[in-house]
């Protein structure tokens, strides 16, 4: 039975965004919208996490946890899901500090 996902990319090829608006629709620039079932869904997810490169991805779909949903990412990003007792929870990271040898802009 299909159910709502909603995927969130940053700087990801072309031919992946090509790939996402076969199956869901990009509603603003890099959010991607459907209804799919969960074996496409996988699918999906499986695509990206091949070809995200030097971008970023995020994932939402309902899931039977406390919250109703859960989320997977790909690439680096600085916010980043964990897990809390069953809740799941955004930690944010540092932000990438200037390599030895090289001032800061």
């Amino acid at each position: 039975m299909p159910s709502m996902v909603v995927i969130a990319t940053t700087a990801v090829p072309n031919h992946l965004r090509g790939a996402l608006s076969r199956w869901t629709s990009e509603v603003v620039p890099g959010i991607f919208v459907g209804a799919v079932s969960a074996r496409v869904r996988d699918q999906l997810w499986q695509a990206i996490t091949e070809t995200v490169s030097d971008g970023a991805a995020v994932l939402v779909h309902p899931a039977p946890t406390e919250q109703g949903y859960a989320i997977r990412t790909a690439g680096t990003r600085r916010r980043v899901p964990i897990d809390f007792d069953g809740l799941t929870l955004i930690r944010m990271t540092a932000p990438h500090e200037a390599k030895s040898g090289q001032s800061p802009s």
